[in-house]
């Protein structure tokens, strides 16, 4: 490991992460404003008052609620490539994200934790990867609500990283940090100022594992099919009734099966049905689309399109109505170009004792829109697991550890100015 000099910081990256994760930033996609939540804006202005008193310069809270900071170059560093870290603010939708309430176990043994009074249990037999961080300071949710490590624990990785190089001798080049709203909802770079944040390069801290890396992502899209019925007496329905509950069930059944995410992993895609609802008036169905292959998730968007058309020609015209709109793009075609933000990161990794994992992303995160406006903008490890629900856990040494990958890649590319090829 390379030296970093004394350790002065005041917070360590997981008391940040115990303050940050008592806001409330539950994004809301059926919202139309911009942050989808006035709830983010609190966190936002505590953090662009956090990145003030540590002395970070030219800090900046957008309209929007997007949050900037830069730290300069040490002098005679001006040259080296201007260096980004980027984390939203928000947490998913998908379960409570109000009044969360982290616990701190010291010397975990590995076994399973009861979470709180909710009935929840964090297993091994579920999770097993839990016998191997036996030795750590876990910190686990009460099982009411998600932890928000995703990506809670990356604003506060960055920002202890921050600090770091702030109070400490570490010669750096240029140095932008950004925290945005919304990407849990697919929003995050819809108004990040690109030429304002001011870096060449940038990483999002947003991923799962310590020492993780990743610059493929799913292509992926949102659908929603609407079912228009025809609702009549059943004793004279005959060819006359459109059950729109039982062609919402016809349009799932069209659907490869095992193209689900529960069957697939690595590069496959899927098909993922994420609420339905109906009777025989009316229905929807809501879907997410994802494929690492640009041609496969084509193919995929045509065979719903073709559902569609199938069932309007059958049972007639207006009968099924459906709405595609396409989320992000996989990034590694940004990222090919740019392959040393990759390896400085396993680099970066190694040096502080960590094993990296380069791995494709099932799912996406604000770097692949990044990298299409022109900001390559690789994923990396935060230290969390299983986000997203009340089974979120995280642990202070695989923060420790990221924040130190931080600090490392900072160092490398002072270092190493001509590598960024």
């Amino acid at each position: 490991m390379h030296p970093q000099g004394k350790d002065e910081t005041k917070v360590k990256a997981y008391e940040r992460l115990l303050q940050y994760v008592t806001f409330w930033t539950t994004s809301d996609e059926e919202s139309a404003t911009v942050p989808s939540t006035a709830r983010q804006l609190v966190l936002a202005q505590a953090l662009r008052d956090e990145m003030t008193a540590l002395g970070i310069s030219a800090v900046r809270l957008s309209d929007t609620g997007y949050v900037y900071g830069i730290i300069p170059a040490t002098p005679g560093y001006e040259d080296r490539p201007a260096l980004g870290f980027i984390a939203h603010m928000d947490t998913a939708p998908d379960f409570n994200g109000e009044g969360v309430r982290p616990r701190l176990i010291p010397q975990y043994d590995g076994r399973e934790i009861v979470l709180g009074d909710s009935g929840r249990v964090l297993s091994p037999t579920v999770f097993p990867h839990l016998p191997g961080l036996a030795g750590r300071t876990l910190i686990v949710t009460d099982g009411t609500t998600l932890l928000g490590a995703d990506d809670k624990a990356g604003i506060a990785e960055i920002m202890t990283m921050a600090e770091c190089l702030l109070r400490q001798d570490i010669p750096h080049g240029k140095v932008c940090i950004a925290f945005t709203p919304d990407e849990e909802i697919g929003r995050g770079p819809d108004d990040f100022d690109v030429p304002g944040f001011g870096a060449d390069f940038a990483y999002t801290v947003d991923g799962d594992v310590e020492g993780s890396i990743e610059y493929q992502n799913f292509n992926a899209a949102a659908a929603v099919f609407c079912i228009r019925g025809v609702n009549v007496h059943p004793g004279s329905a005959k060819d006359v009734m459109i059950n729109a509950a039982l062609v919402a069930m016809d349009i799932n059944s069209r659907l490869p099966a095992a193209d689900i995410p529960a069957r697939t992993d690595g590069y496959e895609g899927f098909f993922h049905l994420t609420d339905m609802e109906g009777n025989v008036e009316s229905a929807e169905l809501k879907y997410i689309i994802r494929d690492h292959d640009a041609a496969g998730f084509d193919a995929r968007l045509a065979l719903l399109r073709r559902i569609a058309d199938d069932i309007n020609v059958s049972l007639g015209d207006g009968t099924v109505t459906l709405t595609i709109r396409e989320q992000y793009r996989n990034m590694a075609e940004k990222i090919q170009p740019h392959m040393h933000l990759i390896r400085n990161a396993e680099r970066a990794a190694r040096s502080v004792g960590a094993e990296p994992a380069v791995h494709p992303i099932r799912g996406g995160t604000d770097g692949a829109r990044l990298s299409f406006m022109g900001l390559p903008c690789p994923n990396l490890g935060t230290g969390g697991y299983a986000f997203h629900g009340p089974y979120e856990h995280i642990t202070v040494e695989g923060m420790d550890t990221e924040t130190a990958i931080l600090l490392e890649l900072v160092r490398l590319y002072a270092d190493r100015a001509g590598d960024a090829d």
